[in-house]
């Protein structure tokens, strides 16, 4: 009888084990996965740095050219050429 006892005690263990892994495991995987779509979303990021960085650094290169100088000056601070004419689509 005692080993009969002994029997199903150890199989209640080994069942109680083998859930407690299966648990784990879904749990890990779920994790896993999140984890993943992180990475994921910080190489884009990462990717957009890099392009904005390499954007900046031909800014930077090429701030003493007369044509970026000469953009700027148009787009940032809206001047003109002398005997240049604007004109704006007021139509949409």
């Amino acid at each position: 009888m005692k080993s009969r006892k002994a029997s199903i005690i150890t199989k209640l263990v080994v069942l109680a084990a083998i859930g407690y892994s299966m648990v784990t495991l879904v749990s890990l995987s779920a994790r896993i996965e999140a984890a993943e779509a992180a990475k994921e979303a910080l190489l884009r990021q990462v990717a957009e740095k890099r392009e904005q960085n390499a954007a900046l650094e031909y800014s930077i290169q090429h701030s003493d050219d007369l044509e970026t100088i000469k953009d700027v000056a148009r787009e940032k601070l809206g001047l003109v050429m002398p005997g240049e004419i604007i004109f704006y689509d007021v139509s949409s």
